[in-house]
């Protein structure tokens, strides 16, 4: 959609991270915030385009940093049509910016996977802007694999994770560290830009805090796949909450994690290390039935997938519903269930500089929210790619 050089938000009330700005305006031009202040500050702006958002919140884009497909396409596919296509639907629901994310395959299909990451942030997907691949898996524990096909599972090996980060959009790597191969690629993919995370894991208290200090600092799914807390042993949750610098990852779905773990989480990390994601796969969008995950079917049935051994398979989340579930079901303000959904995604893998919040200078995604926070108007770097 062609836009015009400038635009001018108005009369909403703009969510930013020092204040809620009751009828405020924003005004977009070269595809970035250019400044935020009162409507009479911009005068009459005869060449831009004027958005009245009255009755609306007007909040930044989500950032889902762990997210497998949607509308039946998978990421494992390899290819950047399946990964556009999500990108769509991820930006009718909020999301302006997301990370692919892998699952545990054979090194033939995560390469496909990253070279299809490659050509889609070449070509741009038409909707949610991709940041990069998460790479999760291989390099986890089968004890804790979950839903990741366990004929893959092994441990890191250089040659092979030397060829990933030689793709340049490997920006988020889940592993397990207790596998003592895997600790040798922690500051490997610190020292390539990557932020490194902890997931499928039966690490101890005493493992986890050690993967902290060698640089660790995200948490895949919290509590999913992770050893449990427990008050003589506080397990891989224990330490996630207790370690001020980890984020934690939330599927804030009320099926991956109880009502009352989720407020337990959000207490604990508070709105700066909250992460929401979605961790949602092929059938996001479309409801019950069979699904791809890469090697692996998808049951889902009553909107819960899982596959064959039972285990729980990903999620048919979206952003803007995972927002709504974290204002009603923790007693988060508004402003700090977008925090979670924007500002500290965008933190956790250090784009804050140019994603997560409306503020001057930043990429101009934007979001225009109705009262009951659906997603009425998604703009991905000053471009308008939903409108309801």
């Amino acid at each position: 959609m062609k836009k015009k050089p400038r635009t001018l938000i108005t009369n909403g009330t703009i969510i930013t991270p020092a204040r809620l700005w009751e009828g405020g305006a924003i005004l977009v031009e070269g595809g970035r915030i250019a400044s935020i202040g009162r409507r009479d500050d911009f005068g009459t702006l005869p060449d831009a385009e004027i958005m009245d958002a009255t009755g609306h919140w007007v909040a930044p884009g989500y950032v889902d940093v762990h997210v497998h497909g949607a509308v039946g396409r998978d990421m494992m596919e390899g290819t950047a049509e399946a990964i556009s296509t999500a990108a769509t639907f991820f930006a009718r629901h909020g999301t302006t910016a997301f990370l692919p994310t892998s699952i545990t395959d054979s090194p033939e299909a995560i390469g496909r996977f990253l070279g299809a990451v490659v050509e889609a942030q070449r070509r741009g997907t038409g909707g949610a802007q991709v940041l990069g691949a998460h790479v999760e898996g291989p390099y986890i524990n089968p004890k804790m694999s979950g839903a990741q096909p366990t004929e893959f599972i092994r441990p890191a090996d250089r040659q092979e994770y030397e060829r990933w980060f030689a793709s340049g959009v490997v920006r988020l790597i889940t592993l397990a560290p207790e596998i003592p191969e895997n600790r040798a690629l922690i500051p490997y993919a610190l020292q390539h830009g990557a932020v490194v995370s902890i997931g499928h894991s039966a690490a101890t208290y005493q493992e986890t805090m050690a993967a902290v200090g060698l640089g660790v600092n995200h948490a895949t799914h919290t509590f999913n796949a992770m050893s449990g807390l427990h008050h003589r042993d506080p397990g891989t949750v224990g330490a996630v909450l207790y370690a001020d610098k980890v984020y934690a990852e939330l599927i804030a779905d009320t099926v991956h994690v109880h009502p009352a773990a989720m407020a337990i989480l959000v207490r604990a990390k508070g709105s700066g290390r909250t992460v929401l994601v979605t961790d949602a796969m092929a059938a996001a969008g479309l409801g019950d039935g069979d699904y791809p995950l890469g090697a692996h079917v998808t049951y889902v049935r009553n909107s819960i997938a899982r596959v064959a051994n039972g285990s729980l398979a990903g999620s048919l989340l979206t952003m803007d519903q995972a927002v709504k579930n974290i204002v009603r079901e923790t007693g988060s303000t508004l402003a700090q269930a977008v925090e979670r959904a924007s500002l500290t995604p965008a933190r956790s893998i250090d784009v804050a500089d140019c994603k997560g919040s409306l503020e001057p200078g930043k990429d101009a995604d934007v979001l225009l929210l109705d009262k009951d926070l659906n997603v009425t108007l998604t703009m991905v770097r000053g471009e308008i790619v939903y409108r309801q």
